[in-house]
């Protein structure tokens, strides 16, 4: 039964088959240790999941490597932008900065989506994620355009959340419609987790150090001795945070890309020299 429905899901999407059956799997591993019969024997013998690998049925899938390029990202910009509230629709400039967020900061879909107000330090500027995936707390500094970004929208609290949903019910859930509208204006196509891997991609090419990487997109750093002996100081990361930023900026057509000097200029007329100051 499981390797039937993994291709018959395999049909629409290999990689979604696959991820099925890793929900499976887990539940399966945790039935096994929670439920016992009364001599404490495990009521599920054996995880059927199993026969995906005993019969090599898994999907090779390809780890998703899209991202928004360079050149594509002031369009982006300047279509995200433009979302703007109105009578039909009063949550999408939350919409609007979510995106922001997420593309400044490199926050999972859900760890941005959740974030509270408890967990912004506005005075210190810093932000602090409690519910992630490697379930350690992860605190980054605010960079001078993320700071604003908060404030902003500090002005007009609704609930707890940050991103407050439909209504100030809870927080967003959805945003597929806003970004239907972002691909069609801009022609750059893209998921949020795109927008992290966008992140990622910039944070790499500025040269920033790997245990600061690593600690910028809260990844273990499992087996490295070294990393142990490191001092966990959110204000370390500061610097590394405002350099992607401003990087982005740049691209985005924000910031100068560089710095432009006026030189005079020197015309030769004759045995004459003028100078011209441009």
């Amino acid at each position: 039964m499981v390797a039937k429905r993994h291709t018959q899901l395999g049909i629409k999407s290999e990689a979604q088959a696959n991820l099925s059956m890793r929900f499976l799997r887990a539940l399966f591993n945790f039935a096994s240790g929670q439920y016992e019969d009364s001599k404490g024997q495990t009521l599920i013998a054996e995880n059927p999941v199993k026969r995906l690998t005993q019969t090599r049925a898994w999907y090779q899938v390809e780890r998703c490597q899209s991202v928004i390029k360079q050149h594509e990202l002031a369009p982006w910009f300047k279509a995200v932008m433009n979302i703007k509230n109105d009578s039909l629709g009063k949550n999408r400039e939350t919409i609007r900065d979510y995106l922001l967020l997420v593309l400044f900061t490199g926050l999972r879909k859900e760890e941005a989506a959740c974030l509270t107000w408890a967990n912004v330090d506005l005075q210190n500027k810093i932000l602090k994620v409690t519910d992630t995936k490697n379930y350690l707390d992860h605190t980054l500094p605010l960079s001078d355009f993320l700071f604003n970004l908060f404030q902003q929208r500090k002005a007009s609290v609704v609930n707890e959340y940050v991103f407050s949903g439909s209504g100030g019910i809870g927080h967003i859930t959805e945003q597929r419609k806003q970004m239907a509208k972002v691909i069609q204006e801009s022609s750059v196509t893209f998921t949020i987790h795109d927008l992290r891997r966008t992140f990622i991609a910039i944070a790499e090419s500025q040269d920033i150090s790997t245990y600061s990487l690593k600690r910028l997109l809260n990844h273990k750093m499992n087996n490295d001795v070294t990393a142990g002996y490191i001092i966990k100081n959110v204000e370390r990361l500061r610097d590394p945070m405002q350099k992607i930023t401003s990087y982005l900026l740049k691209c985005i057509g924000l910031e100068p890309s560089a710095e432009i000097v006026i030189l005079p200029t020197k015309k030769r007329t004759g045995q004459n020299i003028i100078t011209l100051d441009v």
